[in-house]
């Protein structure tokens, strides 16, 4: 056995996060640790990772006990390597300055740049990536971010590497490069500890498991066999439906219109997707649904309605109106339009503040005394109507947001954007990071809203969520919208089709 985790406990103020947890992975296997957010795996990972310290129970690799006040170096030190979902790379240093950061070669008490460079290739190589130890981190793509940190761990020589939800932001093509890398980690007798929220996922890499369910060990088994039914049973205590749930089917007026967005690459920012004449119009009760693969233009748009990003030329209609495309996010929200960003930590959290002060902040001007105070009975009310119809988990009100799962995280910001009342709702990864039990319950909040009178715009990587929420999809590729699909007649396969190869076609019954 490499790592035995035994009667893990830890907690915090309020909350036992973890209650007598074991963990064992053996050597040479993919292990998946899995559970519906608040189970207790991402504070598992920080005490396996050093990044925080385990109230009791016992660490062992490879027979030897680990040190509960190891630091995270320490433990990378002693093999054990964390991939967080939220990378931890300096965008303006080069890839082989990342992956030796502290621990550069010298020579005479200067960095050996020659050496470092050529350790950092035969990584790369190594690996089969086809990544130039010289570039910037801040011009991969979020992929390529991952391989590099896959190959920063192994110039820790890592025996123990924990990947946490590694394709969250990955399309299919570039999962199977992920898939290809951890099977070659494998075979070279690296063990992987697998964090995901996609079963599909285990029962094709995975060979063992391990659930926890509210800080507790609930089981541990091997994957062959196994059912993705099995897995969710376990994880959620219960049985859970995957259903198509679209809106009411009475589409209202017309809400918003973009007409020619286009946007060129410029000198300051030449890695900005081009973007190239997208129409694209939503009515009041309907979901449209984004489709495409990673850097198709889906978000690049989405922030653009939304007044985030600008654009070279487009127009914009809102409710019946003509007027130019938006130039702040103020701007949108005062126009009635909300937007829960696609990377939540960079863009949508103040991880420092209070779940209240997160979810009320741009509602404030609605929950003031007289403009000047903030009414705190009408702020905690309005937290505790969204914590019980999204289901949050959370200590208290008060409560620093960056002490919350990923995914309760995310039913915040989805939160802040319900209490704004919005014309038109853009989600962006609406479930991303977020467990197959609250999956089914955001997509119902969705067809809600849509089905009150709001315009919701669905942004997914997922195929089979976009066909589950969506009533019309619109489909991306390379900066260019390559057709317009019916919800009610979608499948993956001509999804892939127009994504992938870009036939221009409407296939919409009646848009």
């Amino acid at each position: 056995m490499l790592l035995e985790a035994r009667n893990i406990q830890k907690s915090f103020p309020g909350v036992k996060a973890l209650d007598g947890v074991n963990l064992n992975v053996r050597s040479g296997e993919v292990h998946a640790l899995l559970g519906e957010n608040g189970a207790g795996k991402s504070t598992l990972l920080k005490i396996l990772a050093g990044a925080q310290a385990a109230d009791g129970g016992d660490l062992m690799l490879e027979g030897a006990v680990l040190d509960p006040a190891d630091s995270p170096l320490q433990r990378q030190e002693a093999g054990v390597v964390t991939i967080y979902q939220e990378f931890n790379l300096l965008p303006e240093m080069s890839v082989a300055e990342n992956m030796f950061l502290g621990r550069e070669p010298t020579r005479h008490g200067l960095i050996n740049w020659r050496e470092m460079y050529q350790r950092a290739q035969a990584i790369l190589d190594d690996l089969g990536l086809k990544l130039d130890p010289r570039k910037p981190v801040r011009s991969l793509s979020v992929a390529e971010q991952q391989m590099v940190e896959i190959a920063k761990a192994m110039t820790f020589e890592a025996r123990l590497i924990i990947m946490d939800e590694p394709t969250a932001a990955l399309s299919d093509r570039e999962v199977d490069v992920l898939y290809r890398i951890v099977r070659n980690l494998r075979a070279r007798g690296v063990s992987i500890i697998y964090v995901t929220h996609r079963l599909v996922e285990v029962i094709e890499l995975c060979d063992r498991f391990t659930v926890l369910r509210d800080g507790q060990f609930v089981a541990e088994g091997d994957v062959a066999g196994k059912e993705v039914a099995d897995l969710v049973r376990m994880m959620v205590g219960r049985d859970v439906e995957f259903v198509r749930c679209t809106a009411s089917g009475q589409r209202g007026d017309l809400v918003l219109r973009v007409e020619n967005v286009s946007r060129d690459g410029t000198a300051t920012d030449p890695h900005a997707t081009v973007l190239r004449n997208m129409t694209v119009e939503v009515y009041a009760g309907e979901v449209l649904g984004f489709a495409g693969l990673v850097g198709a233009g889906r978000t690049e748009l989405a922030r653009i309605i939304f007044g985030a990003d600008r654009s070279d030329e487009g127009v914009i209609w809102l409710g019946g109106g003509r007027m130019q495309l938006l130039r702040s996010p103020s701007e949108g929200i005062d126009n009635g339009i909300a937007l829960v960003p696609e990377d939540r930590k960079q863009q949508g959290c103040f991880l420092d503040q209070s779940i209240s002060q997160n979810m009320t902040l741009p509602s404030l001007k609605n929950l003031a005394r007289w403009g000047i105070f903030v009414n705190e009975t009408a702020e905690r009310e309005l937290v505790e109507k969204y914590r019980k119809a999204l289901r949050i988990k959370m200590p208290s009100h008060s409560t620093p947001i960056g002490k919350l799962s990923g995914g309760n995280q995310q039913k915040v910001l989805l939160a802040r954007c319900m209490a704004l009342s919005p014309k038109v709702l853009i989600v962006d990864e609406p479930t991303r990071g977020i467990d197959i039990g609250a999956k089914a319950e955001v997509h119902q909040v969705l067809t809600d809203m849509a089905k009150s009178g709001v315009a919701v715009i669905v942004i997914s990587s997922e195929l089979p969520e976009i066909m589950a929420v969506s009533d019309r999809i619109a489909v991306f590729r390379e900066g260019s919208i390559t057709g317009l699909v019916s919800g009610d007649s979608a499948d993956e396969e001509t999804l892939m089709r127009l994504m992938a190869v870009g036939e221009n076609a409407d296939l919409t019954a009646a848009a």
